[in-house]
């Protein structure tokens, strides 16, 4: 075994732990070892995520409790002597109510008054018990769509979104400063520590309502067929509540997905995403003859959703086609309501569907685009508070934020508002997969897919990096027979036109991004991920459609496209 992963496993073996996890850590394999020790768990941008198990690269109480006693310093050096408020959440994987009890101990210690929810709630309303209590930061222990082996730990700011600069980065230096669970203080303060439940409920409860834009036309279409999966997760404390306040009487909950619990048990992994996942809800709703399926991951910040198509077969949309839905009925129905701002502005990410922008310079509604994640969308929120009115927001993975009360990606929210939008397609008579094909008609059909590449061990990480600086270095010319007319590097902030060979600046912060500009109009993006050991490649294509009739045939072109694409840049 290399030196120093035995220096940092004798170190746990006779330092302060407790006796359950030495006993764990002594039945561990050599490669077991390796993998638990051979790096800390790092504390990134968003927090912390991996699997659960002893050692400095495990999800664990040391790892969890040296995190936040980083986080309390920084904090303590950013308010000084004025008081600090924490509010914390937690969803159902496994270890989650105790990493936040742990959590919320430490806070306590450090003196802080903190916030812990009684129980599981979705991640969304944690985000809005922050701006709601007034706290200066928040924590919310979930992995959101992970397997079951993972959990994590997401750090939230004062206005409700997760860390952004100068915050994450000096909350990184500041964990990465502390060297001991010894510096960690564990216990005392007991009594700063307050349980918050049905009253930040009811409030939360009463927003998602207020987000609603044609309440008439649910008064009209209460008995819209809708099937729910909460898949296990917290979905189920919120979900079913905001379709009653929105005033639908026809909601069946998938039994077999109803219950808590982390080991997901009837599905691979928790992700709204995957068919095989939304399978039995699938099956359900095929057998109620239901409008709509709608589906929340474990932490309730990502929607998915199943509608029939054209042909009467159920089919999941995507994040993509799910965001432009949304986002298109906020825009139109807020004109047709007049309650419409000449301000109003909507935020979507770089590798997030061109569409969007496509159906807001239509409307003539300012559209911005930001880096992935939606610490972003609030980020911009934030600057443009005062000045402008934010709309909505989303990014192609299955994530919505409607409304600005909430500063995360929120499902609960999405999920009643998608159900509004079925309920105003079913009183025109027809469906949100007909207007779907009607926006294709007028905004253009445009269609993505994402792949992920998986590198695991300790070279994984070196091997993402090298396939980075090997398109940098040399990009690719063409792809699939197109000219590369443009790259754009977000991480050096530069765009350089491949045709000219000019250069100009990038306005977003540094992000390690690249995009591939075709001269056929395709978007190939490639960002490694910041939560798990991946590499992920976006392709966007699209085409116009003179009338609905020509939908299969386009679709299938642009699908034969794309995996053109994928086979000529050999990631498949």
């Amino acid at each position: 075994m290399d030196a120093a992963i035995e220096s940092k496993v004798n170190t746990w073996l006779n330092g302060n732990y407790d006796d359950a996890t030495k006993d764990a850590i002594r039945k561990m394999t050599p490669d077991e070892l390796t993998e638990a020790f051979y790096q800390n768990l790092e504390f990134g941008t968003g927090g912390l995520r991996g699997i659960m198990r002893p050692g400095t690269n495990g999800m664990n109480k040391y790892t969890v409790g040296m995190s936040t006693q980083g986080f309390s310093n920084y904090l303590k050096k950013t308010y000084g002597d004025s008081p600090v408020k924490v509010a914390i959440g937690h969803d159902s994987r496994n270890n989650s109510r105790f990493f936040a009890e742990t959590t919320a101990s430490v806070f306590a210690a450090n003196g802080f008054t903190v916030y812990l929810f009684e129980s599981l709630r979705p991640t969304p309303e944690l985000s809005f018990a922050i701006r709601l209590l007034g706290c200066q930061a928040g924590v919310v222990c979930t992995a959101s769509h992970n397997p079951k082996e993972y959990n994590g730990y997401k750090a939230y700011w004062n206005d409700g979104a997760q860390l952004t600069p100068p915050h994450d980065s000096n909350v990184m230096d500041e964990v990465a400063a502390i060297k001991s669970v010894d510096d960690v203080k564990w216990v005392g303060n007991e009594s700063n520590i307050s349980l918050i439940g049905k009253e930040v409920d009811d409030k939360y409860i009463a927003m998602v309502k207020g987000l609603s834009v044609y309440p008439e036309v649910i008064g009209r279409q209460h008995d819209l067929g809708i099937v729910y999966t909460p898949i296990h997760g917290s979905g189920i404390m919120l979900v079913p509540k905001a379709l009653q306040a929105y005033g639908f009487t026809n909601v069946h909950i998938v039994q077999e997905q109803a219950t808590p619990d982390g080991n997901f048990p009837t599905v691979k992994s928790p992700n709204p995403e995957e068919r095989e996942t939304m399978s039995i809800g699938l099956k359900q709703a095929e057998s109620l003859n239901a409008d709509i399926l709608v589906a929340t991951d474990p932490d309730s910040d990502r929607v998915g959703v199943g509608i029939k198509n054209h042909k009467g077969e159920w089919i999941l949309m995507n994040g993509n086609q799910t965001a432009v839905l949304v986002f298109a009925y906020m825009i139109e129905a807020r004109r047709k309501k007049g309650i419409a701002k000449p301000n109003d502005m909507v935020v979507t990410t770089i590798v997030t569907t061109g569409m969007i922008n496509e159906v807001a310079k239509q409307n003539n509604v300012t559209c911005y685009d930001v880096l992935t994640g939606f610490k972003w969308i609030a980020s911009l929120i934030l600057a443009k508070e005062g000045k402008e009115n934010y709309i909505v927001g989303g990014e192609e993975s299955f994530g919505l934020m409607i409304g600005d009360q909430v500063r995360d990606k929120d499902a609960v929210s999405a999920v009643s508002i998608l159900c509004e939008m079925a309920a105003g397609e079913k009183d025109k008579g027809q469906t949100l997969f007909d207007k779907l094909i009607d926006m294709y008609v007028q905004y253009g059909l445009y269609l993505e897919q994402l792949i992920s590449i998986t590198k695991t061990g300790m070279n994984g990480q070196k091997e993402i990096a090298d396939m980075m600086e090997a398109y940098r270095a040399n990009p690719p010319a063409a792809i699939n027979g197109s000219k590369v007319v443009q790259l754009l590097d977000y991480e050096k902030q530069t765009a350089h036109d491949l045709v000219t060979g000019n250069t100009t600046p990038l306005t977003l912060p540094k992000s390690n991004v690249l995009q591939f500009m075709l001269e056929d109009g395709s978007k190939i993006s490639a960002r490694p991920s910041g939560t798990e050991p991946k590499i992920k490649f976006y392709f966007s294509v699209k085409t116009n459609l003179t009338g609905k009739e020509e939908y299969d045939t386009k679709h299938a072109e642009l699908e034969k496209k794309i995996q053109d694409i994928i086979a000529s840049m050999k990631l498949q």
